[in-house]
């Protein structure tokens, strides 16, 4: 069977463009599928195979070498990886997942894959520390218990290792709920035919939304295509969004010419890593001052665009307390603004709110709503 039709191999050939190519998961693995003319079953197994494999991947090689004698080339290596997932997280057969996943290793290694695999079905394993059994960078797991408390990093992080819930708004788009309620709050009370600028507002979820609910929408993003993922997004769900090409550090817009300001800002991701399967991989410590400061830099240009009485809004997918109490505390230095708790479901974060994971099933958000003095 080739690539297209076999949810195994062509999670294999996913996994390989993830490492060999830089493929980000979700981009390389939506092509191949939409490419393969698998059934719904299928595709939900070769996305959870792709996803887990990639998430679990230092797990899958703290226990992969436990049986090895030598290191493996690289092709064997993600033919173990999958196995392993299989055999520990999947839930698939012992049987099943050994026999499968050895038919679409290289002959080569075909019975080095199933000794290994056969001994793992019946290992039981020991985890030398939580960076290795839940399968995270050991800074991540330390930079969130600083920054959270062990208790609530732990269950983000253990949250984050499960599959993200498929949710759906009303018009048909899939959003999770977290970024549902962050545009929920930038319209609430604006004014009839009021104007929202979303100053990075690509691929176009809040942004539609806005529109959605009456909003007149200007969308902004620095990159052209992603603008069109706006544009396209907006047209197929029959609503208007003026579309902008700008830089939101320096924005092309006369001063104080809207009612809604969202700045949703470039992050480390850290708190939608359930999603973004590789990223954990991706991101390194000193992102997060450099995405810190450039977080900054876009509400400093944004404060000035809000119409007297208009709020601002600034929302991060992530939950580091530098890209959040700390971007709040360094505008406050530069600007003068009030800001109000948004409320239940989030939790208090500074002077705006927090969602994490394992609140409601849903992305870690934060979220700042400032009135410009």
């Amino acid at each position: 069977m080739n690539a297209a039709g076999d949810p195994r191999r062509l999670a294999l050939d996913v996994l390989r463009r993830i490492d060999d190519e830089g493929a980000y998961a979700n981009l390389a693995l939506g092509a191949a599928l939409d490419r393969s003319g698998m059934d719904r079953r299928d595709r939900a197994f070769c996305t959870d195979l792709v996803y887990g494999t990639t998430r679990m991947r230092r797990a899958c090689d703290h226990l992969i070498d436990r049986f090895l004698h030598d290191d493996v080339e690289p092709t064997v290596r993600r033919v173990l990886r999958l196995g392993v997932y299989q055999l520990r997280w999947a839930g698939v057969p012992p049987h099943a997942a050994v026999s499968a996943t050895v038919d679409i290793a290289p002959k080569r290694a075909r019975g080095l894959c199933n000794a290994v695999l056969r001994r793992l079905a019946e290992h039981d394993p020991a985890w030398p520390s939580p960076g290795i059994e839940m399968s995270y960078p050991d800074w991540i797991i330390e930079r969130l218990a600083a920054d959270l408390g062990e208790h609530d990093a732990l269950g983000a992080l253990t949250t984050m290792n499960t599959a993200a819930p498929a949710v759906t708004r009303p018009d048909g788009y899939h959003q999770d709920r977290a970024s549902q309620l962050v545009a929920d709050l930038t319209v609430e009370d604006l004014p009839p035919g009021g104007t929202v600028l979303d100053l990075c507002a690509a691929p176009g979820g809040k942004a539609t939304a806005m529109a959605g609910a009456g909003a007149r929408v200007v969308a902004a993003d620095l990159r052209l295509p992603r603008l069109g993922l706006v544009g396209d997004n907006a047209e197929r769900l029959g609503v208007a969004c003026h579309l902008v090409q700008a830089d939101g550090a320096l924005p092309p817009f006369r001063r104080a010419s809207f009612d809604r300001v969202l700045v949703d800002a470039p992050c480390s991701g850290l708190g939608v890593l359930r999603r973004r399967a590789d990223a954990r991989w991706r991101i390194e410590p000193e992102d997060i001052g450099r995405l810190a400061d450039l977080q900054l830099r876009l509400l400093a240009a944004a404060v000035t665009l809000v119409r007297p009485g208009g709020r601002l809004v600034y929302s991060v997918c992530t939950v580091t307390a530098a890209e959040t109490t700390g971007v709040d505390e360094r505008i406050r230095g530069i600007a003068d603004l009030t800001s109000d708790h948004p409320g239940a479901p989030w939790r208090a974060h500074g002077s705006g709110g927090l969602l994490l994971p394992q609140d409601l099933d849903s992305e870690g958000m934060a979220v700042f709503r400032y009135r410009p003095a």
